[in-house]
């Protein structure tokens, strides 16, 4: 699902919404959890999963066009983790698809 998909999904099962409307609660809800994120907290919603940020050390690289070694810095990157009852419904839907 992209974020479009999304904020039509939104739109369409609340009517009161318009897309404008929709479209702000998307991206004020997705820059709120950017900006948690950016600032070293965790994100937790309950039933659906976590975000938290992964520390990747510096460590020697190469370079795969030329073969030379390169210092590749360290990296603070985004992590999901979904949550228990998230897991047991995809879980749950792939059994019965299968």
């Amino acid at each position: 699902m992209t974020k479009s998909e999304l904020i039509a999904r939104l739109a369409e099962r609340y009517p009161q919404l318009g897309a404008k409307d929709a479209d702000y609660a998307v991206k004020t809800i997705l820059d709120a959890m950017t900006q948690t994120l950016e600032e070293g907290h965790r994100i937790e919603i309950r039933g659906f999963g976590s975000f938290a940020i992964n520390r990747r050390p510096p460590r020697v690289g190469r370079n795969p066009k030329s073969g030379e070694k390169v210092m590749v810095p360290e990296k603070r990157v985004p992590h999901f983790k979904a949550g228990k009852e998230l897991r047991e419904q995809v879980d749950l839907k792939q059994r019965n698809e299968a």
